[in-house]
């Protein structure tokens, strides 16, 4: 009994240390966004919104940005685990979005790109 706890520890410890998340790697991963968003203090709604302070905002509301109605309407609250949904194929999870991307399939590289955001404040500064 005592070795079967050992085993499931060391496996939790080993998992999360290889979903650890990377703030720098997901600035990389970013760059995949950046033609259509921007995030951190001048950021700008671009073809997509911007994303600052995206953790907890409910979905279809940054400010003087026109969304599809799918979008405003789909219910969303980003937080970490919509996010990684979402940004696997955004089309499946909202159907009428008018993101068109081929998704982040990578779960480590969707985990850092969600580091990266979370960081930014909705004005841009960092957390």
């Amino acid at each position: 009994m005592r070795i079967l706890a050992i085993t499931i520890i060391s496996l939790a410890v080993s998992s999360s240390a290889t979903f650890a998340q990377d703030v720098s790697a997901g600035e990389t991963s970013f760059k995949k966004c950046a033609p259509c968003h921007d995030a951190g203090p001048d950021a700008r709604n671009k073809i997509g919104p911007e994303l600052n302070g995206l953790d907890g905002r409910k979905a279809g509301t940054a400010a003087n940005y026109s969304y599809s109605d799918a979008n405003k309407n789909s219910g969303i609250t980003w937080n970490e685990a919509t996010f990684r949904e979402y940004i696997k194929d955004p089309r499946a999870k909202i159907q009428d979005t008018k993101m068109f991307f081929p998704g982040i399939k990578d779960e480590k590289e969707a985990g850092d790109l969600w580091a990266y955001l979370k960081q930014f404040k909705a004005d841009g500064s960092t957390k």
